[in-house]
């Protein structure tokens, strides 16, 4: 038996039935169908705007997460170079491709990646990840973020190397 799509009456107030705790799904179909309907006056405006902002996180936390899996890559070519592997370097590039990628299509997430509080938490994670990955004490790693930020996420196949970083600096 196929269930039949439930379908909004946009005219009488009593249809609007989707609550936004109890089904965030069905609730933000209902939303976008009074919108498009032009019914304003039935809209949980309140809840809609807090889904507006949660985009932006989303896309933040996206860039945050593709930068630590870079960073972190890059730790560990730079702290293991015996153990450096193809696999590591396509990855730094995927998620530098990836990076610039959501740069593009949303130009306003450099301005959050450029503030110090992002940086830190990047930078944070991406040691977490590093020490738990080449089984390193963490306090090996540079406390703060070392590298220039626009060659981090230029489109060269930039390398730690490339500024005589070395561990320990």
């Amino acid at each position: 038996m196929v269930a039949k799509a439930k379908t909004i009456d946009t005219e009488t107030p009593s249809s609007v039935s989707a609550s936004y705790d109890g089904d965030v799904v069905a609730w933000s179909v209902e939303q976008a169908r009074l919108l498009r309907a032009g019914r304003f006056d039935l809209l949980d405006v309140e809840h809609i705007a807090d889904e507006i902002e949660d985009v932006g996180k989303s896309e933040t936390r996206e860039l945050a997460s593709r930068m630590v899996v870079a960073l972190a890559h890059w730790l560990k070519w730079q702290y293991q170079p015996t153990h450096r592997t193809v696999s590591w370097q396509n990855t730094i590039k995927e998620q530098r491709k990836q990076i610039a990628r959501r740069l593009k299509r949303t130009p306003s997430l450099r301005v959050e990646m450029e503030k110090a509080e992002f940086i830190e938490d990047v930078w944070s994670d991406a040691l977490i990840m590093a020490a738990r990955e080449t089984g390193l004490d963490i306090k090996n790693f540079p406390a703060a973020y070392p590298w220039p930020l626009l060659d981090v996420l230029g489109e060269i196949d930039w390398t730690p190397e490339e500024y005589n970083w070395k561990p320990g600096k």
